[in-house]
């Protein structure tokens, strides 16, 4: 995942963040037809990272109130542009933005590693709470192997693995990077992962791209420059030992192979419900790539075999992260989004990242249209059902104008996360209603029911709009509504039997 930021960008996020109120909500688009259609369908999501204050915190060591403050501002902003889906870094480089017996606290939050925030909070489980009561899923990102960013500020606390298993962590250039072949690292991973999975109302876990760590140039005595390798010699040799027998690429790619599944085994043995998704660079395998898509290969250098994970169904979505502009002839955009499609033979959710950190007013800079152009080309891919944008602080700081170009264009409405049938299908039980006094419904499903939202038909004036709503907002404004069709949705977007009311037979005036 890239991690790009200026100050400049810092300090227009931390005057805006207090400033900034929830925007009104666009109407929903309509639809014509005598009965609702189908709901319609579309993740819709931003990546929230926390490392070097890219999104969140704005800067470390703001009070407690500024960091609750920031973080309703971005859901505010986030449920106004009607996404339904948050990403957040919770495991910026074995360190937590949570409350955590394993890994100390990122420097992210108070300035310092191993500091909680003063008073108390746990930041995930007021991410989590105040993203359901706004109907949005929060996806827990966690980086499998980066024990410590090149610009950390603070020094390693006492607690970090670095201190307490110093073999597993190795230094790479400026880095100090987990080794993905010892044992003892990927175990910690798993263990962190499966923590927070059991302790938290989490509706997904997110890996990103770094795996191996991307190469690192550095000077030889004569001058020149040559790529590090990664310093695994120990792992290495303990696999030879042991009788292994693949040549050191590929015992790379079977370590991270390896984590990769048990990852996918944990979090379903422990919930079947949260889906388990990962952000890769956007380039497949040089020799599975499309004529003329050149470029870095992830496969050899970061040893990460996507094509596999994708093949033996070990993940719920993909997110290639796609991040160049369509017009860009060695990785076009279309040609690279229908490659993950084809690799994509169990049929699992594919929602590409855009780049939206790109939008400015620099000579490199893009303009909306390149991201209003990316959404157009993801929804005439079939296979393809959703993006994620990189990363949530273009959107509140609305680079050149982008909220607006996406309200009245491609998010006019809202629309549910698409179904994930292979983690179950069974339908919620439908949802029943009370009529109240004050011209309202109270909506209300059966004890001990799945259901997470409501998908919300509206018939007024002779056309419908649709509205999705968390299921603990029961109350429903029904004035000047003709009829009302509504069903209950589950937490792997399974939609119940729906339920139809006929309200007036006068028609209102469009709201």
């Amino acid at each position: 995942m890239f991690s790009r930021n200026t100050s400049g960008a810092r300090l227009v996020w931390s005057l805006m963040v207090f400033l900034l109120a929830a925007c009104a909500p666009q109407p929903p688009s309509p639809s014509t037809r005598a009965d609702p259609p189908p709901a319609p369908r579309e993740f819709r999501a931003a990546w929230v990272a926390t490392v070097t204050n890219i999104d969140w915190p704005s800067k470390p060591g703001l009070t407690v109130a500024r960091q609750q403050a920031e973080i309703i501002a971005i859901l505010n902003r986030a449920r106004a542009l009607k996404l339904n889906a948050i990403i957040l870094q919770v495991r910026p480089s074995a360190d937590a933005l949570y409350a955590s017996a394993l890994e100390p606290w990122s420097e992210y939050l108070t300035g310092v590693q191993g500091c909680a925030p003063a008073p108390f909070y746990d930041p995930l489980a007021l991410w989590i709470a105040e993203a359901h009561r706004r109907g949005l899923e929060l996806h827990a990102w966690f980086n499998p192997y980066r024990a410590r960013h090149q610009e950390a500020q603070s020094d390693f606390a006492p607690t970090h693995l670095a201190k307490t298993h110093p073999t597993s962590v190795k230094k790479y250039g400026e880095l100090w990077w987990m080794d993905p072949g010892d044992a003892f690292a990927s175990q910690r991973t798993l263990d962190v992962v499966a923590d927070v999975v059991r302790r938290y109302d989490v509706d997904g876990v997110h890996i990103d791209d770094y795996f191996y760590p991307y190469p690192i140039a550095a000077a030889r005595p004569d001058g020149t420059r040559a790529t590090l390798d990664f310093p695994d010699e120990p792992s290495w040799q303990l696999y030879r030992a042991g009788g292994g027998r693949l040549a050191r690429p590929d015992w790379r790619r079977q370590n991270v192979d390896r984590l990769v599944e048990q990852l996918s085994t944990t979090i379903h043995r422990l919930k079947p419900w949260v889906k388990f998704g990962i952000s890769p660079f956007g380039l497949g395998r040089p020799d599975l790539r499309p004529p003329g898509v050149t470029g870095f290969s992830q496969y050899d250098q970061l040893y990460a075999n996507v094509e596999l994970w994708l093949r033996n169904g070990w993940l719920d979505y993909l997110a290639p992260q796609l991040y160049w502009p369509t017009g860009r002839q060695s990785r076009p955009f279309a040609v690279l989004l229908d490659y993950w499609a084809k690799q994509n033979t169990a049929k699992r959710h594919l929602w590409p990242g855009l780049f939206t950190s790109s939008l400015g007013d620099g000579p490199k800079a893009w303009a909306p249209a390149e991201i209003l152009r990316q959404i157009d080309l993801v929804r005439a891919n079939p296979n393809a059902s959703g993006h994620i944008h990189f990363s949530m602080a273009a959107l509140f700081q609305d680079r050149r104008g982008i909220v607006e170009k996406l309200s009245v264009g491609p998010y006019t409405g809202d629309a549910l996360v698409p179904a994930t049938l292979w983690l179950g299908a069974t339908l919620p039980t439908a949802p029943w209603f009370r009529r109240l006094d004050d011209g309202h419904l109270a909506l209300q499903v059966a004890l001990g029911a799945s259901a997470a939202h409501f998908a919300i038909w509206q018939r007024q004036g002779g056309v419908w709009y649709f509205f999705v709503q968390p299921a603990t907002a029961t109350a429903l404004d029904v004035r000047g509504v003709e009829t009302i069709t509504f069903s209950a949705v589950d937490r792997l977007g399974n939609e119940s039997r729906r339920v139809t009311l006929q309200l007036s037979r006068q028609p209102a005036q469009k709201p």
